[in-house]
Formats: C-alpha cells, sequence, structure tokens
C-alpha cells in the first residue's frame, strides 16, 4: 500500500494535513494524486456517492446511501457503494455502546406500571412517547445531562432539555416543550425508566394536568425502553465521535443542529428510510385522503 492510499483510507478518522505531517508528505502532492485517482468519466452515481457521504458527516452506511440514491435517480446496489467507499477511504460511523445508568430508582415510590407491554405499536403520531436520560461528556471532565422524548410512532424528537445536573424539572422541562409543541390529545401515553426524575411528584402532576397516562420500564429491563435506548447510541455516535462538549452552551448549540438534523433529515431504517418528519407529513396526507 502506498502512502497516499494509506492517507485516503485514514483520512475519515484523521485530518489530511495531519496524516500529510506525521508522513512527511505535502498536502498538494497527496490532492494531486488523489485527482489523478478519479477517471474523467466518473459516473453520476459514484460522485452522488461522495457527495451524500460527506453531507451527512460519515453517519450513512450503504443501506441509507443506497435510499439516497434510489431517491435521486440512482439505482445502484449496497455492494457498488460499498466498493465506491472502500476505493475512496471513507467509512461510516459505528455506534457505541454504552454502559453508566444515569437514572436512580426510589424503592420507596410505587411506579407506574408498564402499560407498553402486549399493547401492539403506536398507529399514528402522539399515541406514544418514550423518554430517557443519557450523560454527555465535558472536556476537562465532568457530565452534563441530556432529556429527550420521543414520538415511538415516527422516531421523532418532540422534546429536550440539557443541563448541567439530572434534577427532576430536566425531564419535566424537556416534556412541557413537547406538550406545547404538540398539543396531544388527552390519553397519550407517556413511558420512561424508573427513575427518581420520573417518580416525582411534580412530574405526576405534569402527566396528569395534561390528561397522559404513566407507563414505567420493569425495573432493571433495559429493553422496556429499547427506542429511547437505541437513539442515545445513535446521537453518541454521530454528534460526539469520541468527543467532547467544552460548557453548556456549545452543547445546546450542537444537540439543537443535530436535533434538526435527525427530525428532518436523517433517514430511519424503521421507516422505511424516511426521516421522522417525511413519515409523518406522509402520514398526515394519507389521513386527509381517507376523510375525503
Amino acid at each position: 500500500m502506498s502512502t497516499y492510499q494509506y492517507i485516503a483510507q485514514r483520512r475519515a478518522q484523521v485530518p489530511v494535513r495531519q496524516l500529510c505531517q506525521v508522513l512527511r508528505v505535502g498536502p498538494s502532492a497527496y490532492y494531486a494524486w488523489q485527482r489523478s485517482q478519479v477517471p474523467a468519466s466518473e459516473p453520476a452515481w459514484q460522485v452522488a456517492v461522495r457527495k451524500e457521504f460527506s453531507w451527512h458527516s460519515a453517519r450513512y452506511g450503504t443501506r441509507r446511501l443506497r435510499a439516497e440514491l434510489h431517491a435521486q435517480g440512482h439505482i445502484v446496489g449496497r455492494w457498488r457503494i460499498r466498493r465506491t467507499l472502500a476505493t475512496a477511504g471513507l467509512r461510516a460511523q459505528q455506534p457505541r455502546s454504552f454502559v453508566p445508568r444515569t437514572t436512580d430508582s426510589d424503592p420507596n415510590v410505587r411506579a407506574a406500571p408498564n402499560r407498553l407491554l402486549g399493547q401492539p405499536a403506536p398507529t399514528a403520531p402522539n399515541q406514544v412517547w418514550v423518554g430517557d436520560i443519557t450523560y454527555l461528556p465535558k472536556q476537562g471532565g465532568g457530565w452534563l445531562y441530556l432529556a429527550t422524548w420521543l414520538d415511538r410512532y415516527s422516531r421523532k424528537v418532540v422534546g429536550w432539555d440539557v443541563r448541567e445536573s439530572m434534577p427532576e424539572d430536566l425531564v419535566s422541562e424537556a416534556l412541557r416543550r413537547a406538550l406545547a409543541v404538540r398539543q396531544p390529545p388527552a390519553g397519550l401515553l407517556i413511558h420512561s425508566d424508573q427513575g427518581s426524575q420520573y417518580s416525582a411528584t411534580n412530574f405526576k402532576a405534569l402527566v396528569a394536568r395534561h390528561e397522559a397516562v404513566q407507563s414505567m420500564s420493569r425495573r432493571g429491563n433495559c429493553y422496556d425502553n429499547a427506542h429511547a435506548e437505541s437513539f442515545w447510541s445513535r446521537l453518541k455516535t454521530e454528534l460526539l465521535d469520541g468527543g467532547r462538549f467544552r460548557n453548556l452552551s456549545e452543547a445546546r448549540l450542537e444537540i439543537s443542529h443535530y436535533i434538526a438534523y435527525y427530525n428532518a433529515e436523517r433517514r430511519h431504517s424503521a421507516l422505511g428510510y424516511l426521516a421522522p418528519n417525511h413519515f409523518e407529513t406522509n402520514f398526515q396526507t394519507a389521513s386527509q385522503l381517507c376523510a375525503a
């Protein structure tokens, strides 16, 4: 393998200029080599693969890239896309597992039952929301804490808040924002784990005031809230990518940008490779047609 080929393979993880400095080659020489590797009559779909890979910041693997290219009229398979990425030295991010628990159950507080057990999947938005808290690392040590609420039907993030601690109001404020924007009908099922924040009196009062119904996972069973857990894995991979936030202000800005991207653009495999907003728009259009 040549030095230039090595740089091409590693550039998704390490900046090109840094690689060139370590390997003692000029960046201009590397880019000249890179241009020489591209055929003069490169197919449009190959250009589209690299463009979409870059646009989505290495968050898209071959399945989502295939869906994106098909939407643009390029009917190509995953094998050809994979080969194009490998040739260009591009590699998609992979979700990381995460271990720390961020909510503590209070054994003295009676938990709500798990009302999701045995129930069919929701068939419309605003039937079931799932919530959870995760930790985000700060530069210099310490953590920030992010709470979100997701619509289980569309996987859309409907409310969130981030703070430097985990008071009860962290989850309540995220829920208040979601309720204000979405205006769900009575009977909304609000599901979480058995963390003390969700068992707090003020949180329960907020749920009751909006005529919602509270549901909680069984103690120690993370699979009962799998949708929220899955979202954390993806967010940490795609937003942090091994990095850390400098402060709370930076975290709020970056999280805001990511959630806007996640809701409006990021294709979700469980939604037929549509973004959450698009998935909900399709539902509303179909509902209007049925009503007519």
